[in-house]
């Protein structure tokens, strides 16, 4: 069971610009590796040499989907696709735009762990009750999507909702959930974290050893 993120840029000079000292696509890209996401797949409209550049030595993956895909839902599919391509075991991707360059690394674990518990769920990331960014779908889900090509990626989970997909909403306390990158890093609210596991309390191996420790036999 793999998560991917899928990375929509349908501006290229603006997933260039400087997040915390380097490209905002660069950033994104390590943050999403550092929380277990695998593969990253960058859909964007060109493959430019600066994008290149930008994730040189990264394991990021650049695709563009035919000119006469609709930007939108239909580009996560193109990248959802792409990564199943890459990575055989991936059983979700991440819906990600770009802007959103400040979700905490965290955010991406307690997302695949959530995915762990809940396969066929979609998966929304929620701070002080507001969803946001990235949204995990389950690759059992490509095909419909790509019967939702009009629609842009938040319109298509309200649609999958309304026809019965069960969708998860988990608080975790990041505001890069909900505040992209017009908004300066030192400038958004404090980092709070999620309040329970993402996955469920943690199992307790060990309490029928901890109580014959309490109680020794006699």
């Amino acid at each position: 069971m793999t998560v991917a993120a899928v990375v929509i840029v349908p501006e290229p000079p603006a997933a260039l610009v400087p997040a915390d000292g380097e490209p905002a696509l660069r950033r994104l890209a390590q943050v999403a590796w550092s929380g277990g996401a695998l593969p990253t797949v960058v859909v964007v409209a060109e493959v430019s040499e600066e994008l290149r550049r930008a994730v040189a030595g990264l394991a990021v993956t650049l695709t563009s989907p035919r000119p006469d895909e609709p930007r939108g839902i239909a580009w996560f599919v193109h990248g959802m696709r792409t990564a199943v391509e890459t990575v055989a075991e991936t059983s979700a991707a991440l819906l990600w735009p770009f802007k959103f360059v400040w979700v905490d690394p965290e955010t991406v674990t307690s997302l695949v762990e959530a995915h762990g518990t809940t396969p066929e769920a979609i998966i929304r990331a929620a701070y002080g009750g507001q969803p946001g960014f990235p949204i995990l779908i389950p690759v059992a889900l490509v095909d419909r999507l790509a019967a939702l090509s009009g629609q842009h990626g938040e319109e298509a989970v309200q649609s999958l909702a309304a026809a019965g997909v069960a969708v998860r909403r988990i608080e975790l306390g990041d505001p890069g959930i909900v505040h992209d990158i017009s908004a300066a890093r030192a400038d958004l609210p404090p980092y709070q974290g999620p309040p329970e596991p993402a996955g469920g309390p943690p199992p307790d191996w060990n309490s029928a050893l901890a109580a014959q420790a309490a109680d020794p036999p006699r």
